[in-house]
């Protein structure tokens, strides 16, 4: 043995076994704050299922189409449940969402045997859904949420876990706030979801704070860019991650593409 280069016995460079794409979790952005998460034992998670939002040309399609075996909503706002309902009718989806959220969205038409105790819950609880293979952490989120312009519970965000491919964490729509360092802390994020656009949520120079608090691997910014009023891009982010000195892969991807999402064997 030898020493490293920090003083302490290094033992020999480690042998990374990287793993197919079959074996790895794929995130598909669709514009807004819409995700598609691909499991790698073949389940797809939607989150925020706004096909129908501006930035997506394929949305009409999108919505007939797109399989879900979880539909997760953060908060009840028009452009984030967006299609659940008309998907969850399709699909047979499972509803993850809070539960005042939960019973708002099955009052405006979700089916109600589709959400119940196993796919509820409420901040700092965690659900263990599809066979174990998944895991969602309820987190809190600084906004407002309503269904059709009723009370709808508290706004959240979600980290979702997929075995053997680490943690995802949306931030739904937010605000800056000083907990989402112990998000980062206690989840340790390999990918961060987060709002920029700006007006109704924290814009690039905030969204950058929030990244220096969670620490993720990867950030790929949302929710911008699908009206007027939400200018911040991701050009901006970059700018003000830079200035604060917050280290993260930014994820430049355009609407309908998607990333492989996997830590090594």
């Amino acid at each position: 043995m030898t020493k490293g280069s920090r003083g302490r016995l290094a033992e020999g460079p480690r042998i990374r076994t990287m793993k197919k794409p079959g074996q790895m979790t794929k995130v598909t952005w669709y514009g807004h704050a819409t995700f598609k998460i691909e499991t790698p034992g073949g389940k797809t998670i939607l989150v925020d299922p706004w096909f129908q939002n501006p930035a997506n040309p394929t949305g009409k399609d999108d919505v007939k189409t797109t399989k879900a075996d979880l539909i997760l909503v953060t908060h009840g706002h028009s452009d984030h449940l967006g299609d659940a309902i008309e998907i969850g009718k399709r699909t047979k989806a499972k509803l993850v969402a809070t539960k005042d959220l939960g019973a708002a969205i099955v009052a405006a038409g979700y089916p109600k045997d589709q959400f119940g105790t196993e796919t509820t819950g409420n901040f700092g609880g965690t659900i263990k859904a599809l066979a174990g293979e998944v895991s969602i952490t309820f987190v809190p989120a600084v906004h407002s949420s309503a269904v059709d312009d009723r009370p709808a519970g508290n706004p959240g965000g979600f980290l979702i876990t997929v075995k053997g491919s680490g943690t995802i964490y949306h931030t739904g729509d937010t605000d800056l706030f000083g907990d989402m360092a112990l998000i980062g802390k206690l989840a340790k994020v390999d990918l961060m979801l987060a709002c920029i656009g700006g007006h109704f949520t924290m814009d690039p120079t905030r969204a950058a704070e929030a990244i220096k608090l969670v620490k993720p691997k990867q950030t790929w910014p949302m929710h911008y860019g699908t009206n007027p009023a939400l200018a911040g891009t991701p050009a901006e982010l970059a700018a003000a991650l830079k200035k604060i000195g917050a280290r993260t892969n930014l994820v430049a991807k355009k609407v309908g593409e998607s990333i492989l999402l996997s830590t090594p064997l």
